[in-house]
């Protein structure tokens, strides 16, 4: 049952996708955080070897004018779906002339996760994702995708190794009142 990223176990679970979950698990921290006028990212970065070139193992992307990413797990997985999201919002602003909203933006990179899930001939994305933005008509909105294709709205959530103590922490915090700059004090104390 475990061959196949499109076949069901006995007891109703898809191998596959728990193993990209696993992926996420096992990789460095990353958290999102919404406040009142604006969205923080923070990433843990595990640095294994000494001969990196600086920046090579970078965890945030910039999507859009306006839409930040986070990862956690598989790297190349998750520069392949930042170049997805990257068309995603070039090609709406393109016909429609505005900047992509991030339910949209999040619906359709979920949608393309989630085809990933579907066929035997493809395997599921091995990352997690937080999608974040800001603008003056909805204010800040945070996203995150997992390897499924499932797609939530968050106020603040945490992905990879931590997430369990960032997410008590994160649970601790009133960021409806918070500001970025008083988050990102937080961030860095997690």
């Amino acid at each position: 049952y475990d061959l196949s990223a499109s076949t069901f176990s006995p007891d109703g679970r898809v191998f596959q996708v728990e193993y990209a979950m696993k992926a996420v698990e096992n990789s460095s921290t990353a958290i999102g955080i919404r406040c009142k006028d604006g969205v923080v990212f923070g990433v843990e970065k595990l640095v294994l070897s000494k001969l990196y070139e600086e920046g090579s193992n970078k965890r945030l992307f910039n999507v859009d004018r306006h839409v930040g990413m986070a990862v956690a797990g598989l790297l190349a997985d998750a520069r392949s779906l930042a170049d997805i999201a990257r068309e995603e919002a070039s090609n709406f602003r393109s016909n429609y002339g505005y900047d992509i909203p991030l339910k949209h933006l999040a619906d359709r990179v979920a949608m393309y996760v989630h085809a990933y899930t579907l066929y035997s001939a493809v395997r599921p994305f091995g990352c997690s994702f937080m999608l974040g933005s800001y603008d003056k008509d909805d204010g800040a909105q945070l996203y995150m995708i997992d390897p499924s294709g499932v797609s939530y709205g968050y106020w603040g959530c945490a992905i990879g190794k931590a997430r369990q103590a960032a997410k008590t922490e994160i649970e601790k915090l009133q960021m409806k009142e918070m500001t970025c700059r008083d988050v990102v004090k937080e961030v860095a104390k997690m």
